[in-house]
C-alpha cells in the first residue's frame, strides 16, 4: 500500500506544479541536446585521436656493419617490445622502392649507387603511442644492439597529446557545466514542491512517517522530469543526426554516426540519473531543515 502511494505521488506531483516542472524539463531537455551533439562530436574526436596514435611511426635505422642475420635478430627483438603492434623489416632496395614511390626518381640511376640505410618501422597500439611511453622505449631498442639510430616525428606526437588534453579539458568542463545545470533546477523545482506541501510534510513527520517514506514520492518526480528531459533530448539528437546530416552533410554522417549510437542510450540513462541526483539532494536538506523545527 505504501509503496503504491509512493509512485502515485511521485507521479501527481508533476501535474501539481506544472510550471516549475515545464520550466525545468524544457532547460534540461535544450542542455541535455547540447551535451548530446558534444558528446558525439567528442567520442568521433577521441576516436580519430586513436586512429593518429595507431599512426605514429618509430623507425631504427641499422648500422652498415651490422649482418643480416643481426638484422633479422633485431627485429624479433623489436617486435617483443610492449606496446608494439607492427614491426615492419626495410632493405635496402625496399627503401630505395619507397623512395621512387614518394619522389619518383630512382636514386640508383641518380646516384649510382643505394646509399639508403637499412631500418626496422614500428607501429604501436594506440595507448603506448604516447610521448611517455616512445620515450621509455627508445632505451630499450638502443640496449638491443649497438648501431643503433632511432628516429620518429616527436613534433607530431606532441601535437597530438597537446590537442587531445586540450579537448579533454573542454569537454569536461561542459559536461560538468551542463550536469550541474541540469542538478541544480531539478533540485530547485523539487524545492518548491516541498515548500508547497510543507504542512503536509510537517503532518507526516507528527504521525510517524519516515524521512524515505516522506521523501521518495519527490525524487520519483525528478527522475520522471529527469528521464523525459533525456528522452526528448535523445530524439532531438536522433533527429539532428539520421534526418538533417544524413540528408544534407553524409560526410559528416558517416563520421559521428558510430558515437551517436552510443549517446541516443545515454542521454535517457544521464537525464535520469541527473534528475535522481538532483532530487535526493534537495530532499535530504529539505528534510533535515524540516527536523530541526
Amino acid at each position: 500500500m505504501s509503496f503504491s502511494f509512493i509512485v502515485k505521488e511521485g507521479f501527481s506531483g508533476i501535474g501539481r506544479a506544472k510550471m516549475p516542472a515545464a520550466v525545468t524539463i524544457i532547460v534540461s531537455f535544450f542542455s541535455l541536446v547540447l551535451l548530446g551533439l558534444f558528446s558525439a562530436v567528442s567520442l568521433s574526436f577521441f576516436d580519430l585521436m586513436q586512429e593518429l596514435r595507431s599512426r605514429v611511426e618509430l623507425e631504427v635505422f641499422l648500422a652498415d656493419s651490422i649482418t643480416e642475420q643481426n638484422a633479422s635478430d633485431i627485429t624479433g627483438k623489436v617486435r617483443e617490445l610492449r606496446g608494439v603492434r607492427e614491426v615492419d623489416y626495410v632493405s635496402r632496395q625496399d627503401a630505395a622502392s619507397i623512395f621512387l614511390r614518394d619522389f619518383g626518381e630512382d636514386v640508383v640511376k641518380i646516384l649510382g649507387s643505394n646509399p639508403l640505410p637499412r631500418s626496422v618501422r614500428m607501429k604501436f597500439i594506440p595507448e603506448y603511442a604516447s610521448p611517455d611511453s616512445i620515450k621509455q622505449v627508445i632505451p630499450l631498442i638502443n640496449s638491443i644492439s649497438p648501431g643503433l639510430e632511432v628516429r620518429y616525428n616527436q613534433r607530431y606526437l606532441g601535437q597530438i597529446e597537446q590537442n587531445g588534453k586540450l579537448f579533454t579539458f573542454l569537454t569536461g568542463g561542459l559536461g560538468v557545466l551542463i550536469a550541474t545545470a541540469t542538478i541544480v533546477l531539478t533540485g530547485y523545482t523539487i524545492k518548491l514542491a516541498m515548500y508547497s506541501r510543507q504542512e503536509k510534510i510537517r503532518t507526516m513527520r507528527l504521525v510517524g512517517a519516515t524521512k524515505w517514506f516522506i521523501g521518495a514520492p519527490y525524487i520519483i518526480e525528478g527522475a520522471l522530469q529527469g528521464m523525459l528531459s533525456g528522452l526528448l533530448a535523445a530524439g532531438a539528437v536522433y533527429l539532428v543526426f539520421e534526418q538533417l546530416l544524413l540528408n544534407y552533410e553524409p560526410g559528416v554522417y558517416q563520421v559521428l554516426h558510430p558515437s551517436a549510437i552510443v549517446i541516443y542510450p545515454a542521454l535517457a540513462l544521464l537525464g535520469l540519473t541527473l534528475g535522481v541526483f538532483g532530487s535526493g539532494l534537495s530532499v535530504s536538506k529539505h528534510l533535515r531543515v524540516v527536523s530541526k523545527r
